[in-house]
């Protein structure tokens, strides 16, 4: 602190004000006004307290006469004593105000306080570091999770365009191995194709011959293997006969039976209906009139198929 005032070490603190002078003169005063007081009170009440003056006067007349005796008059009571008077009572000493604070006390007040201005100050540059400080790990703690954020999506992305690859690449080999199976199927169908042209054109080449047909046949076996064209209408009117049917059926519904028959011709089982024709009835008188039969008659060649399909219908 710069200040025009020289500081003089005290033993005791001086920022308390200085003690009061002594009260003895103060109180001398006080005590002599008091006793003056007192006497002027005496005196006031005393100086008119004397007995009055008595006189007398003779009297003279014609006759002469001789006085009688005076009466004597008692002497007046003595006055009651008067009470002394009470001295009022000393009003009570006065307080004396603090002196004003000597330059001393007031540089040490004024180092106090600038004292208190440079500890506050230093406080708030304390907390403002300190708030710096937090703010920059704050910052820094942003910078780092926004690089870890971006680093993460960085390996998500990559690990998402590896896995895009692999699927392409799978892709890519499964859609080859399809086009390789593809080519070697289709080669495969040539060559099975070519084979059968080649088997075809060497059983007509070799059976020409010995063949059976006739000159409309377009066949290259030596003779036909399925039943002739009339064999399917010999077999219905071998089966007809036997059907029993009474029932009116609206339109002329179509059944199909499926026939296996042994080389003679005899009918092996059960037929099995493949269509129905919408009337169970019909089915049914169907299958028995097959049942009925037993057996059919060879065909032209002599010879049976081994199974064949048939279909009736009511209005034939």
């Amino acid at each position: 602190m710069s200040s025009g005032f020289s500081m003089t070490l005290q033993p005791r603190d001086t920022l308390l004000p200085r003690r009061p002078e002594g009260m003895g003169r103060g109180l001398m005063l006080a005590i002599a006004v008091h006793i003056a007081l007192v006497i002027a009170l005496a005196i006031g009440v005393h100086w008119k307290s004397r007995e009055p003056e008595s006189m007398s006067a003779e009297l003279w007349s014609a006759v002469p006469q001789t006085a009688a005796p005076r009466a004597v008059e008692p002497e007046p009571p003595p006055p009651p004593p008067q009470p002394k008077p009470v001295p009022p009572a000393p009003p009570p000493p006065k307080v004396a105000a603090p002196p004003p604070p000597q330059p001393d006390a007031e540089i040490a007040i004024e180092k106090a306080r600038r004292q208190k201005e440079m500890e506050e100050r230093a406080h708030e540059q304390q907390e403002a570091a300190h708030r710096e400080r937090e703010e920059k790990k704050r910052v820094e703690a942003e910078k780092r999770a926004a690089a870890e954020k971006r680093a993460a999506e960085k390996a998500a992305a990559e690990r998402e365009a590896a896995k895009e690859r692999e699927r392409q690449q799978q892709a890519e080999a499964e859609a080859l191995k399809k086009k390789q199976l593809e080519e070697k199927r289709e080669a495969a169908r040539v060559t099975a194709r070519l084979e059968a042209i080649r088997k075809d054109q060497m059983a007509r080449i070799m059976g020409q011959a010995n063949a059976t047909g006739d000159e409309r046949s377009s066949g290259r076996a030596l003779q036909s293997s399925g039943p002739s064209a009339g064999y399917a209408g010999r077999i219905k009117a071998r089966i007809k006969p036997n059907i029993v049917f009474s029932d009116d059926v609206a339109g002329n519904p179509e059944a199909e039976v499926e026939l296996r028959l042994a080389p003679d011709g005899t009918i092996l089982g059960t037929p099995r209906l493949i269509k129905s024709s919408g009337s169970k009835s019909w089915d049914d008188a169907v299958v028995r009139a097959v049942v009925k039969t037993e057996t059919l008659p060879r065909d032209i060649d002599g010879r049976v198929p081994s199974s064949m399909v048939i279909a009736f219908r009511p209005r034939e």
